[in-house]
């Protein structure tokens, strides 16, 4: 069976798999790492091994500015306590407990110590924003989480870099030391020229699915450029996106952003599904080559090293949820975290593609790197399979679930915009200008009085009307009184006015 052939038939796999998941109210990042496991071990399975740095750009890169286009600048001021604590701190806590663990329990060198420690310690974009689209949960959880999972990677592979440079030492303590402290900063500042350089150029292509493919190629290229440097692809990444989100809502035209959202949405969730799957694929290459008594070894380590990893987690959220109380009585500081919301905070550490690349980007002569590699895949099999199943459970455990304030933060924007379009409508008399004086004043009323049914009843008049035009429509194109290219263009119009009178459950495309 050739690789084409072999990865359209897990495919085909993981879209049934999809489905299960979705019927069993299972995360489908769980249920793929778990089916690739069974997969792999299964009596002449092929071998599709992940080469690591290619994996990291092709998995991790159009994650990353997928969800931090979408991320604003203004939550990170925001939240810049919790994510500070949960993407460095954190971080920083679960490496050095690895760390000793490591030094203490299996006599790996310090360098090779912390490298484990930094290999672990990052929870995974990928896995946590497909775990958070599946659970209901607050909403300043999930800001905090995607916040978190944005940022913590750029701690984790710095601190993985620096070890890496003691093994091969092609640099001194004190360039390690400058490298460390230069990445961070570096990155972000050339993410951030990176954006204004293609403010300039993809106007150019706007409009083209040419302009779509440059997108891509421009989230890679940087990502490349980047490790060349010597910088922090991720900062890099985030502060590209981050800059380029600020003014895409009033230069990009709609048209271009319907289509680039639908096309970002297919590619991301193509690239995660095969991520998962294929992790559990390399579970037979890990073990493979183990003896009985070292995998056994392997085996009380690399578990050791999953409780650890859960443990430091779950006690810095919940130590920084008493502190954040305590800074609050002391200092008159507002905000604090809610001891229920640090829990699942501290539930929701899943790792993923991250932890598992970086531990296949070990050279061969690592000290122990079997033992490390396996460690690294106990811990994002572990917590996307035990984590990604309990998270629900646990919200609802915690009667957290529903209290997200979505619906008021909506409610409240749509209020605003109708208010100040109503303001630009005064002075003015017509047909066209009643229609939408109306069309904003039942949308403003509806809002003040908590009272839809003037909305309900004029989309749903709207909706019967589209209906009659597509049976119209269509009875045009059969007659031959309108050809294909002025039935597309019709047809498309009638979609984006169905699309907006429809209710926000279903605008949204699921994704299993």
């Amino acid at each position: 069976m050739t690789f084409f052939e072999s990865l359209l038939l897990l495919l085909a796999i993981a879209i049934a798999l999809l489905r299960v998941s979705r019927r069993l109210s299972i995360p489908y990042p769980t249920m793929l790492a778990a089916a690739g496991v069974l997969l792999g071990m299964l009596p002449g399975a092929p071998t599709i091994g992940l080469d690591p740095q290619m994996a990291l750009a092709l998995f991790i890169a159009p994650a990353l500015v997928d969800a931090a286009y979408d991320f604003p600048l203004s939550d990170i001021k925001r939240f810049w306590r919790p994510l500070f604590a949960l993407a460095v701190v954190a971080v920083l806590l679960t490496a050095a407990a690895v760390a000793w663990l490591g030094y203490a329990m299996a006599g790996l060198p310090i360098y090779a110590a912390v490298a484990l420690g930094a290999i672990v310690a990052p929870p995974d974009a990928a896995a946590a924003t497909a775990v958070l689209r599946s659970v209901s949960m607050p909403r300043r959880s999930i800001i905090v989480l995607k916040g978190e999972s944005l940022l913590n990677d750029a701690t984790a592979l710095i601190l993985f870099g620096a070890a890496l440079s003691f093994h091969t030492r092609d640099a001194t303590s004190g360039e390690v030391a400058l490298r460390v402290l230069s990445a961070a900063p570096l990155g972000i500042l050339f993410g951030f020229g990176m954006a204004l350089l293609a403010r300039r150029i993809m106007p150019l292509f706007s409009g083209t699915l040419g302009g779509n493919l440059l997108e891509f190629v421009t989230t890679f290229g940087i990502w490349t450029i980047a490790e060349h440097l010597g910088i922090s692809p991720v900062l890099c990444l985030v502060a590209f996106a981050m800059t380029l989100a600020r003014t895409a809502n009033l230069t990009t035209p709609p048209r271009m952003r319907i289509h680039s959202f639908a096309v970002w949405s297919a590619a991301v969730f193509l690239l995660n599904v095969l991520a998962f799957l294929l992790m559990g694929f390399q579970a037979r290459s890990i073990v493979g080559g183990m003896s009985p008594d070292r995998l056994k070894e392997a085996a009380w380590f690399a578990g050791a090293v999953v409780v650890c990893v859960v443990v430091v987690r779950m006690v810095w959220a919940v130590a920084y949820s008493w502190l954040s109380y305590r800074r609050r009585r002391l200092r008159g500081a507002s905000d604090p975290v809610p001891v229920r919301q640090s829990i699942l905070i501290g539930w929701a550490g899943m790792r993923g593609l991250v932890t598992l690349a970086t531990a296949f980007a070990l050279p061969a002569t690592f000290p122990q790197r079997d033992l490390i590699v396996l460690a690294a895949f106990a811990v994002v099999l572990a917590t996307l399979v035990i984590q990604g199943l309990t998270l629900g459970p646990l919200v609802r455990l915690l009667k957290l679930e529903g209290e997200d304030g979505l619906r008021a933060e909506i409610n409240e924007a749509r209020a605003t915009l109708a208010s100040k379009a109503l303001e630009q409508l005064e002075g003015q008399s017509g047909t066209v200008v009643d229609h939408w004086r109306y069309s904003l004043g039942a949308r403003l009323r509806a809002v003040q009085a908590g009272d839809d049914s003037i909305l309900k009843d004029k989309h749903r008049l709207g909706l019967e009307a589209i209906r009659h035009q597509r049976e119209m429509l269509d009875e045009m194109r059969r007659t031959g009184r309108i050809g294909s290219d002025a039935f597309i263009v019709i047809q498309e119009e009638l979609d984006f006015t169905e699309v907006s009178l429809s209710s926000e459950a279903d605008r949204q495309i699921e994704e299993n």
